[in-house]
């Protein structure tokens, strides 16, 4: 007898059938979501408006204004003063009268408090007879305030020399002209500082 040929039934792979989300559930939610976003939003306060409208019209007003005071500072005599590390960048402005000397954004007062600094850096303008006649504008960095106070002086004086040469021969004679380059002398080894040596002792 012929055997019978069993045919084995091929398993196909299980395909995993992608589940529809189901919108009967999450369709109320939905709706509610639409709903809020077709629903007009509450207009905003009107003095929170009127607010936000001054602040507006103030930064634009302040816009303006540093626009005209740049365009209004005109011509300008620039120098550079040395002392000791500090470095001064100076800006002088003819001006019928004196308005401010502006020292790293803030007035002279301010930033050197004591007289007698503000009179070594006035010294070149009171001498030729020119001090208030100009604004200043200075930018300084390093050392300290008796140093910055000599760099702007420097400064000054050749800025002012830009201006009139006439100037030269009375600020020359009284020696704000010259840079002066003493520093300080640095520590030798074996020393305690430049020059001095450690104590002795006998016993």
């Amino acid at each position: 007898m012929p055997k019978k040929t069993v045919k084995k039934a091929i398993k196909k792979p299980a395909t995993k059938k992608t589940a529809k989300p189901k919108l009967a559930k999450k369709a109320p939610a939905l709706k509610v979501k639409k709903e809020i976003e077709k629903k007009p939003k509450k207009s905003e306060p009107v003095e929170k408006i009127e607010i936000v409208e001054k602040v507006e019209k103030a930064e634009k007003v302040e816009k303006l204004e540093k626009a005209e005071k740049k365009i209004s500072r005109g011509k300008y005599f620039y120098a550079i003063g040395k002392r000791k590390t500090a470095v001064a960048q100076v800006k002088i402005f003819p001006v019928a009268k004196q308005e401010k000397i502006e020292i790293n954004h803030r007035q002279l007062n301010n930033y050197f408090p004591l007289a007698k600094l503000q009179d070594i850096l006035k010294a070149p303008l009171s001498v030729t007879g020119q001090e208030n006649k100009f604004n200043l504008e200075v930018k300084v960095f390093g050392g300290g305030f008796n140093a910055q106070a000599e760099a702007v002086r420097l400064g000054i004086a050749r800025a002012l020399i830009k201006f009139d040469e006439g100037f030269r021969k009375q600020l020359k004679g009284l020696g704000y002209l010259r840079r002066d380059d003493r520093k300080v002398e640095r520590k030798k080894p074996g020393l305690k500082k430049a020059r001095r040596g450690p104590q002795w002792a006998k016993r």
